[in-house]
């Protein structure tokens, strides 16, 4: 059932004067990312996106905004708890745990949090996506799919196998809260699979949010948010409206898109 009310979109950014606009135009929040430890050996000539955002980032981001505020912490370790208690006092609304593979992992950065502000997930290992029924029972705040790791942690090649092989939508089914996948661009944009087919992938399987990163950054260039972000959001409601057929259409593009088969519609 596509959802009907709009997908959040949260930009990736330490820029105070850029990610205040792109949340006044209409973006649900922004992310700062503390992610580093091991990334670069994991990602390693992957051609991925690794931020080095300090906490002093996150103290200049929440003063530029009263919009979401998420931090996404490091990958579970002893450095979590400390970690947690930075990013709470810095006004952090949301945590991101990334590369969660076990329930003790979660539970534990749970017990560090301690209710002060919500708590979300990237499922983005095998171990992760094989558990992800019983880490969504946790009271978190969202759940996301990152498709870059466990595409790596697959050892496969194409990044977006998991929106058409059945792997995302398995996870939507046992989340009962917020879920998001992927990221968008603007509606022209996108390669190797165009943004267009994406956001409707979005839409068809039921995310409530995804992010905003490097391409949209880059494609957002000399444009203003003011114009864009409605307009992206305007694509967005435009394909929850859709018909089956469309839909259908659309899902059989993406399919063809990422496996190189022909598409067919019933």
């Amino acid at each position: 059932m596509p959802k009907l009310t709009g997908v959040d979109l949260l930009l990736f950014t330490v820029d105070p004067a850029w990610g205040a606009d792109v949340v006044a135009a209409g973006a649900a929040g922004i992310v700062v990312d503390w992610e580093r430890r091991g990334k670069h050996r994991r990602q390693l000539g992957e051609g991925t996106q690794i931020n080095d955002d300090t906490p002093a980032d996150l103290s200049r981001m929440r003063a530029a905004t009263d919009g979401l505020l998420v931090c996404r912490l490091n990958g579970f370790g002893p450095w979590t708890p400390a970690e947690v208690d930075d990013a709470v006092a810095r006004g952090a609304d949301e945590l991101l745990l990334p590369m969660v593979r076990t329930t003790e992992q979660l539970d534990r950065t749970l017990d560090a949090v301690a209710g002060r502000c919500g708590l979300g997930i990237l499922v983005e290992t095998q171990d992760g996506v094989a558990r992800a029924a019983e880490l969504a029972r946790r009271p978190l705040s969202r759940v996301y799919v990152g498709l870059n790791d466990l595409r790596i942690d697959r050892g496969a090649d194409q990044l977006f196998t998991p929106l058409v092989d059945g792997t995302v939508d398995a996870v939507r089914a046992v989340v009962p809260g917020s879920f998001g996948v992927g990221g968008l661009t603007l509606p022209e944009g996108g390669a190797p699979v165009p943004a267009e087919l994406l956001a409707a992938e979005l839409v068809r399987c039921g995310a409530d949010f995804t992010f905003l990163r490097r391409s949209f950054t880059a494609d957002m260039a000399g444009r203003d948010p003011f114009v864009e972000v409605p307009r992206l959001l305007a694509a967005l409601a435009g394909m929850a409206a859709a018909g089956p057929a469309e839909v259908a259409g659309r899902r059989a593009a993406l399919v063809a898109a990422v496996t190189g088969r022909v598409p067919v519609v019933a």
